[in-house]
């Protein structure tokens, strides 16, 4: 028999007024996994993360999380739990350590265990050294890596991390990366984090996709990319409607079309790239293939890319939500 997931949501519900942020969404995270909540901003991510955490409470359905339930035990749940939100929550006129020694006073961590755990933290990050330092002499990259370490100090089951990399350049998010997939083995929690970054969920045993507020798929990220079926093929060509209607007549594919290239997805790209050179018969300019990415995964359930998503429609999403909030 297996164990209770460490976060249970069933059937979970979440209106702002007529905006419903989360559609019935219903998910399982095992003990000891790093899970991923993947989606465009404004796709319930963050809404999804505020029910979990006990800072919104849901319109239907329900929430679990280390066997409490977030609506009847928010305190027990709030113990069990780590957060590290997408705008900074440290005290900028507080040394390192002093801003994680508040927090640990704050959740009642033995006075003979602030300081070894908070040092071990500091370690942890690669913050030690820094650790009388003021915060506001800190990088972006610093402050997100010292608010993981915050997030750690009364040794949560779970640690909520909301698109701990937003903001941070190349550099620093991949310093953050390499602590953040030690964790369960490390400090022995459960991560579960939100982004829209397709490379960063690469590093989840499991994830689960959001789009306007509904899960439309669920798994581990090389179970979700054989749902793909096959290698993509991109191809710019001299006209690409003709050579779209030729692909249909000659290889009965739907090929598609963005940002002025043609793709279409195909079993042994390397077999049909010739085949497709031949038959568009010089009208062919490049021609690329690559295994199937999430995004192409986000593509064939959405018919978008995340990153068409994040454009348009969510920053909309976001404003009517913002908007209702203010007149409520």
């Amino acid at each position: 028999m297996s164990p209770a997931p460490i976060i249970s949501v069933k059937r979970l519900v979440k209106k702002f007024g007529p905006i419903t942020a989360v559609d019935d969404i219903s998910f399982d995270v095992e003990e000891g996994t790093i899970f991923g909540f993947l989606g465009p901003n404004g796709a319930g991510k963050t809404t999804t993360i505020n029910v979990l955490c006990t800072l919104q409470g849901p319109t239907s359905g329900w929430a679990f999380v280390a066997g409490h339930d977030c609506m009847m035990e928010p305190a027990s749940v709030r113990k069990a739990i780590g957060i590290v939100f997408q705008d900074t929550t440290l005290d900028k006129d507080l040394t390192a350590y002093e801003n994680l020694a508040f927090h640990a006073y704050l959740y009642s961590v033995p006075k003979a265990e602030i300081r070894p755990r908070s040092e071990d933290a500091l370690r942890f990050v690669g913050l030690y050294e820094r650790k009388d330092d003021l915060v506001k002499k800190f990088s972006g990259g610093m402050k997100r890596r010292l608010e993981v370490a915050r997030g750690l100090i009364h040794r949560p089951r779970v640690l909520f991390l909301d698109e701990p990399t937003l903001g941070l350049d190349p550099q620093s998010r991949a310093n953050l990366w390499e602590y953040i997939i030690r964790l369960p083995e490390r400090h022995n929690v459960t991560v579960f984090m939100t982004t829209h970054y397709m490379e960063e969920a690469e590093v989840c045993e499991r994830i689960a996709i959001i789009d306007h507020g509904k899960l439309i798929a669920e798994g581990s990220p090389e179970e979700l990319k054989k749902t793909v079926g096959g290698d993509v093929v991109y191809l710019k060509t001299k006209d690409n409607e003709k050579a779209k209607a030729e692909i249909k007549r000659l290889f009965e594919i739907e090929a598609q079309e963005r940002d002025g290239e043609l793709y279409l997805t195909v079993q042994r790209g390397d077999t049909y790239i010739p085949l497709l050179i031949s038959g568009l018969a010089g009208t062919v300019l490049s021609v690329r293939q690559e295994r199937p990415t999430l995004n192409d995964v986000f593509l064939k359930f959405t018919g978008k890319a995340i990153r068409d998503v994040e454009e348009t429609e969510a920053g909309t999403i976001k404003e009517e939500v913002r908007a209702y909030r203010r007149r409520h």
